[in-house]
């Protein structure tokens, strides 16, 4: 079962919690057991799974990643967005997630996170079930 979730980002760096949406696409398709994949198609954005029940955590990883790969370094590509591709790089833009009884197996502060590096856009992200 292959499901699509849009996103329109509102700021140039944001971590986007997708957990819901994905645990909606799974729970609507009745799949007992399998594999998750969550794909972003876009060069400046990534998939990340990390703290969900405290927001500073993923504040902090977009901090620390803003400040490993700067904007406004002296960068060759000349669209001026080469730290988000840096950044992209780094996140990845996969992540396959085992479903057991119809379930996500996330950890219990766990969360699905869509992260924008070269906002604000309009985003998809690719979601594929795969029985198991």
């Amino acid at each position: 079962m292959d499901q699509t979730i849009y996103l329109k980002t509102i700021k140039r760096v944001e971590a986007i919690e997708i957990t819901k949406e994905v645990k909606d696409i799974i729970s609507k398709s009745k799949l007992s057991s399998g594999i998750c994949l969550i794909y972003s198609p876009h060069t400046t954005s990534g998939i990340m799974i990390n703290e969900s029940y405290d927001p500073s955590v993923v504040e902090d990883i977009n901090k620390f990643l803003s400040e490993l790969v700067p904007h406004n370094l002296r960068y060759r590509h000349l669209e001026g967005n080469s730290d988000a591709h840096i950044k992209s790089s780094i996140v990845g833009h996969s992540k396959t997630i085992i479903i057991q009884d119809e379930k996500l197996v996330l950890g219990t502060w766990q969360g699905i996170f869509f992260m924008e590096f070269d906002g604000p856009r309009t985003r998809k992200i690719f979601v594929k079930l795969i029985k198991g």
